[in-house]
């Protein structure tokens, strides 16, 4: 029971401080101002060299949707239609959704690892003594940059991914890239563009505040700094997935 107990109040105490980041965060982007060279140094870090592990992933994840949704629907002679399937599944789910777990996988994990080292060398209590606000000089501009640069990456994502999906569907099924784009622009409407890529604003966010914060609570050295980063992957993809769901469920509401 103690042991149980005392679980729960690690978990308690780690999403009140998680939340708490957040709030002080939020606060600080409200009032600003933001160190734009600071952001712009985070866009290309984060942003710019996430772009080819993304697209990477989102043209094989388009090339196997297509191809297992065209043997699926063979069985019913609508081989023709598989463009329809893959457009919508990417646009809503896979593209947003992946896209925001191989940022967490590489910015994130990159985030931790070097607040961490910067917390157990004792740069960020080097910060505050010179009168600085570690916040406002290391978080804020990550999780402004994950929170915007997350949509960005996953719009590009959704149309690599279909492209990705088009050209398997040519070679297999005999479409013509015409058709299959007729298809995917006749099916995929707004609502599910927004609806893919409203969520990761907020999955941007919530990468960029698990980072940080895993990051600044580290502790014990070198290994701290890797059971950190490793610790900062595995929380933002379950956050992801579980708030996927409720975000899902909030823009079909709404």
């Amino acid at each position: 029971m103690r042991r149980g107990g005392g679980q729960i109040l690690e978990y308690l105490d780690y999403v009140g401080g998680a939340a708490m980041l957040a709030f002080r965060t939020l606060r600080m982007l409200v009032k600003g101002p933001v160190p734009v060279h600071l952001v712009l140094e985070q866009v290309l870090h984060i942003g710019v060299k996430s772009l080819s592990l993304t697209n990477l992933v989102a043209v094989f994840t388009g090339m196997v949707l297509s191809l297992q949704f065209i043997v699926g629907l063979e069985r019913f002679g609508l081989t023709l239609y598989a463009g329809q399937v893959v457009g919508i599944s990417i646009v809503r789910e896979l593209g947003p959704v992946l896209t925001s777990l191989m940022i967490a996988a590489r910015v994130g994990s990159g985030i931790a690892a070097e607040l961490g080292s910067m917390a157990v060398t004792e740069q960020v209590l080097a910060i505050e003594a010179m009168g600085a606000n570690p916040i406002a000089k290391l978080v804020v501009p990550r999780v402004l940059v994950t929170t915007l640069i997350t949509p960005i990456l996953t719009v590009i994502a959704d149309v690599v991914g279909i492209l990705g999906g088009m050209f398997v569907a040519v070679i297999e099924s005999g479409v013509t890239a015409r058709f299959y784009i007729d298809q995917v622009l006749r099916t995929v409407e707004l609502e599910d563009f927004f609806s893919g890529t409203g969520k990761t604003f907020f999955f941007g966010f919530l990468i960029g505040i698990i980072a940080c914060n895993q990051g600044l609570r580290t502790t014990r050295g070198t290994q701290g700094v890797g059971e950190s980063t490793t610790l900062s992957v595995v929380i933002a993809s379950v956050a992801i997935f579980v708030s996927d769901y409720f975000l899902t469920k909030l823009f079909i509401l709404f």
